[in-house]
């Protein structure tokens, strides 16, 4: 059973800053590609950031320079760094995880349910 959880998601100022957090609880598995998306009101979910299990990371141009993804491979979690908040990154942000079964070396993605981010100008 595969269980992510996303944290840090509330009201900023534009301006400010927040550090996202999603922790993936997995037993006999092994955590692979985690992305942060994001879906702002009537708008489709669009990728963030991705970070592979060497820690290559991935940002998205809309967001480069202001976004930054990490991760802590003893912890199962990852976190998305956001700076210089503005209006437009409200939204509801998700954690996707790509996890490795151990035994079948199956691999399946998982979400979490999101965090939402607001920011006021």
């Amino acid at each position: 059973q595969v269980h992510v959880v996303e944290s840090g998601g509330g009201l900023v100022q534009a301006g400010g800053s927040l550090r996202l957090s999603c922790e993936a609880s997995a037993g006999g598995f092994s955590l692979e590609t985690v992305g942060w998306y994001r879906q702002a009101p009537g708008k489709q979910r669009e990728l963030v950031a991705t970070i592979d299990s060497a820690g290559k990371t991935s940002i998205a141009d809309s967001v480069k320079g202001r976004f930054a993804i990490s991760r802590d491979n003893a912890q199962d979690t990852a976190s998305l760094e956001i700076n210089n908040l503005k209006p437009e990154d409200t939204a509801v942000y998700y954690c996707n995880a790509v996890v490795r079964n151990m035994f079948s070396s199956e691999m399946t993605e998982h979400w979490g349910q999101g965090t939402r981010v607001t920011v006021s100008s």
